[in-house]
């Protein structure tokens, strides 16, 4: 076993799955992006925010799984942040393999469907972003994304969700 200072050391994939059950969030934000064809950015991520005298068990954790990055959250506050739809993909596989225990697993379930979606381009169109703003808005404390929340999206948004009732 390598020691405890040691950054390359690897950490146990259960022990990640219970760090990341209390500390971990999958994360998607939707973003006014005037320069996108439909004026909106879909931003999924996942994140773990330590204060940094334990900067060194991100580091751990991003060595063993081999991506993400770590970088300043605010203040005295550092993140492991994992975004790109490949390393997305590879977290996926790597939480599918070693399931999680908490509601946590809830969100990343919703999370790994907007994921399926964005692979098929589906936030590429309205009524695929329409989907994704729904899915987002019922993670985490369930708060409404500003894509949700628009003017110009309400009236759109709120006949979808009607259309998606059984």
């Amino acid at each position: 076993m390598l020691s405890a200072d040691n950054q390359q050391e690897s950490l146990d994939a259960e022990w990640i799955v219970g760090f990341v059950d209390g500390e971990g969030c999958f994360h998607v934000a939707i973003n006014k992006q005037p320069k996108m064809k439909i004026g909106w950015q879909v931003l999924p991520e996942f994140r773990i925010v330590q204060h940094k005298r334990d900067i060194k068990i991100l580091y751990k954790i991003r060595n063993t799984l081999g991506i993400g990055q770590i970088t300043r959250n605010h203040g005295d506050r550092f993140e492991v942040r994992i975004r790109g739809l490949e390393n997305l993909k590879k977290l996926i596989n790597f939480f599918q393999e070693h399931n999680l225990q908490t509601t946590k697993k809830e969100n990343f379930g919703i999370f790994c469907k907007i994921i399926d979606l964005m692979e098929q381009k589906e936030h590429l169109t309205q009524e695929g972003l329409n989907k994704i703003a729904l899915l987002a808005s019922s993670m985490n404390n369930r708060v409404k994304s500003k894509y949700l929340e628009s003017s110009e999206t309400i009236c759109r948004t709120s006949n979808y969700d009607n259309s998606m009732k059984i």
